[in-house]
C-alpha cells in the first residue's frame, strides 16, 4: 500500500489491544501550523481512535502539538480532525462498525510520496486479556525456536 513514505508516528499499542482485520487510508485535513508541526515529527496516535458523525470520519483524541515557531495563530492540539475517504468507503465502515465490537484504530500516520499527510488506520476487534497472553506466548516459542534454528 505504501511506497517511500516517511513516517511520523506509529501507534504500536493498537496491534496489542486489537485484533486488526481490515487496513485503510485516508486523507486528513489539516491547518497550516499542524502540518509545520508534522514535519518535526510532534505527533502522539496513542489511545486515538476515529469514528463517523453524520456520514463524515473524523480522527479523534490525536496530539499533534503546537509549532514551535507559531504565534497566536497556532492550532489546538487534540481537535477533531476530518478523515477524507469517499462516501462508498465511509458508508462501508459504518456498517462494519456498527457490528458489535469494532472500532477504527489509527495505525500510523506519514507523508506519501506527494508530501500529503495520510493516515493509516484499521478495523478492529477487541482483544481480551487471554487473547493478549496468547499472542505473548506465540511469540517467545518462535523467539526461542529462531534462536535455536540460528545456534545449529
Amino acid at each position: 500500500m505504501r511506497r517511500e513514505a516517511k513516517t511520523i508516528a506509529s501507534n504500536r499499542k493498537a496491534y496489542h489491544d486489537f485484533h486488526i482485520e481490515e487496513k485503510f487510508e485516508a486523507g486528513i485535513a489539516l491547518t497550516g501550523t499542524e502540518v509545520k508541526s508534522l514535519r518535526e515529527g510532534k505527533a502522539n496516535l496513542k489511545d486515538s481512535f476515529a469514528r463517523i458523525r453524520d456520514g463524515e470520519l473524523f480522527l479523534t483524541n490525536a496530539h499533534i502539538s503546537p509549532y514551535s515557531c507559531g504565534n497566536i495563530y497556532n492550532h489546538e492540539p487534540k481537535r477533531d480532525r476530518k478523515l477524507l475517504m469517499h462516501k462508498r468507503e465511509i458508508d462501508r465502515l459504518y456498517g462494519k462498525v456498527r457490528e458489535r465490537g469494532y472500532t477504527l484504530v489509527p495505525l500510523s500516520m506519514y507523508f506519501n510520496e506527494k508530501n500529503r499527510v495520510k493516515l493509516e488506520f484499521g478495523l478492529g476487534k477487541g482483544k481480551r486479556s487471554f487473547d493478549k497472553r496468547e499472542d505473548i506466548k506465540q511469540r517467545d516459542e518462535k523467539r526461542i525456536n529462531d534462536r535455536e534454528s540460528r545456534s545449529r
